[in-house]
């Protein structure tokens, strides 16, 4: 094409620098102002990949990423090398003339002086536990647009102990400045341990992270020994629950030490992960499971009051297990109507007397309108069905909007059915559940029954939470009894009900007949909610 059409798309761009690039990116043609006073674009930047020219080479792609014929890209900050400590901030547009097509043209704008890449101003590296919520939100988010394939990248650094503090803080700070650079959206990126980082990063981008942390090293003096490996997302794998399995597999790594050898533990755990979801939607979806029932008792008279319903899968993954993967990986509310269903056909089954029944419910389930809408549809026909049900509340998912909650928990009191608060003190959101949410009853964690006996502080505790609920009128429960003496402990303390080994463990079929005589003073009763 002659020189007229690429003038005239530079004063299309109205730059300060135009290349134009081949299929694989590498510059053909440019023209104009490099990034240093006096340079020209033409000498420096022949027949150099345009994405080397860039602190973060990933920018390129995401800069020509969907780019068609007469259209022109929005535009990309970037930052430019100007030598091997400097960059310059610049603006760049790609389009794509249709004469020059599968060419791209690159307009650049440029912004300010250079100045050294070691002065960046980046955010603060993120710890462990920032850098898993942050890659939760964006992962998230990203997969729920389409987002491009991405890598968990380790890299491991050794030898800055040999440095004076000064130079360490300095390569520091290249560090973070390199990782950020490569991080996608600029602050995905962390430092797990005093010589471990990790980073989200574009699985495009092909950068040697390793050999310019080696190189800002070199620039002050120390020699340093690193490693970057990095694991990919498999192709083919359902967006959404893809980066929400990778989030998973990367919480996994941190928790099960997996990171001596972090890219094989990775991506273990995210293969092994992916297959354990598709398992699980497949075991919910053929109705694959079967629930068990526990009793639980009034601790005065030691008759069955209800019993609760629990999960057992034919696997050898855990039902705990198995349920917070499904609420990481958004399969929990069809899981839980399934457990409803499955219960309250039970309730129907010949001989089912005054059967009562609790199901868990994760505060996930309840993030819409959907699990109470279809728990009453199926319980529409039978609306004396609903007064045989409660539902216990799980603190496992945070519960996002506890407002809207309540009221759909509201809804499910007016039509009969009643409310628990579960494993009360496992967690933070125990006392904001108990102030905000209308409820029924209360069931205290076992980790506070367990010690009642021989820890004051566990008394006491339950003590208060017994008066402070009673001033509420709500119901307790106690749950992980395994002695008569923690049963007596906590009858004296005022909690009306238990559940435990004691009085029986989970079976296939509800059993209103306690196994342990010491433990029954009526038997084959069960009695109203109260």
């Amino acid at each position: 094409m002659n020189l007229t059409v690429r003038l005239l798309g530079l004063a299309f761009a109205s730059s300060d620098g135009l290349a134009e690039v081949d299929r694989d990116g590498v510059i053909r043609f440019a023209m104009g102002a490099g990034p240093v006073a006096g340079q020209d674009a033409a000498t420096i930047w022949q027949n150099r990949p345009f994405a080397e020219l860039l602190h973060d080479p990933a920018a390129y792609h995401r800069l020509i990423a969907g780019l068609t014929p007469g259209l022109r890209s929005k535009p990309v900050e970037v930052l430019i090398n100007c030598s091997e400590q400097r960059v310059r901030r610049a603006t760049v547009r790609a389009f794509m003339l249709p004469q020059l097509a599968p060419a791209v043209s690159l307009s650049i704008s440029y912004e300010g002086p250079a100045f050294a890449a070691a002065d960046l101003d980046a955010a603060p590296m993120l710890d462990g536990e920032g850098f898993l919520a942050s890659v939760g939100r964006m992962l998230v988010d990203g997969g729920s647009q389409g987002a491009a394939p991405v890598s968990l990248v380790f890299l491991d650094v050794h030898g800055l102990a040999a440095a004076d503090a000064d130079a360490a803080e300095r390569i520091a700070r290249r560090i973070q400045a390199t990782l950020q650079s490569a991080a996608i959206n600029g602050s995905a990126a962390a430092q797990l341990t005093h010589d471990r980082f990790a980073l989200i990063q574009s699985a495009a981008d092909k950068r040697d992270l390793a050999a310019e942390v080696r190189e800002a090293g070199k620039a002050e003096g120390v020699v340093l020994d690193t490693a970057a490996v990095g694991a990919a997302i498999p192709a083919g794998a359902e967006p959404l629950c893809a980066l929400r399995a990778m989030r998973f597999a990367i919480e996994g790594c941190l928790k099960e030490g997996g990171l001596a050898n972090p890219e094989l533990a990775f991506a273990e755990s995210l293969k092994r992960t992916l297959r354990d979801a598709e398992t699980f939607r497949t075991v919910v979806k053929q109705r694959d499971f079967v629930v068990h029932y526990q009793p639980i008792v009034d601790l005065g008279t030691r008759a069955v009051h209800h019993f609760e319903a629990l999960s057992r899968f034919s696997s050898d993954v855990g039902p705990a297990n198995a349920i917070r993967m499904a609420e990481e990986l958004a399969l929990i509310e069809q899981f839980d109507l399934v457990v409803a269903e499955k219960v309250v056909q039970r309730l129907r089954q010949p001989g089912a007397g005054l059967l009562k029944i609790a199901v868990n419910v994760s505060a996930a389930s309840l993030a819409n309108d959907a699990y109470v809408a279809s728990l009453l549809r199926m319980t529409s026909g039978f609306p004396e069905d609903r007064r045989r049900l409660m539902i216990e509340v799980t603190e496992t998912a945070a519960m996002a909007d506890v407002e809207a909650a309540n009221r759909r928990l509201a809804v499910l009191r007016d039509a009969g059915v009643k409310v628990c608060i579960d494993d009360f003190g496992a967690g933070s959101a125990s006392f904001d559940y108990l102030r905000r949410l209308s409820v029924d009853a209360v069931k205290i964690d076992g980790s506070l029954v367990r010690d009642i006996e021989k820890d004051g502080r566990a008394r006491t505790l339950i003590r208060s939470l017994v008066e402070l609920c009673a001033s509420m009128k709500l119901t307790t429960i106690a749950e992980m009894i395994e002695t008569d003496a923690v049963a007596s402990e906590l009858k004296a303390a005022g909690v009306n009900m238990g559940q435990g080994w004691l009085f029986g463990r989970a079976e296939a079929e509800p059993r209103t007949t306690l196994s342990a005589p010491s433990a029954v003073r009526r038997r084959g009763t069960v009695e109203a909610w109260g």
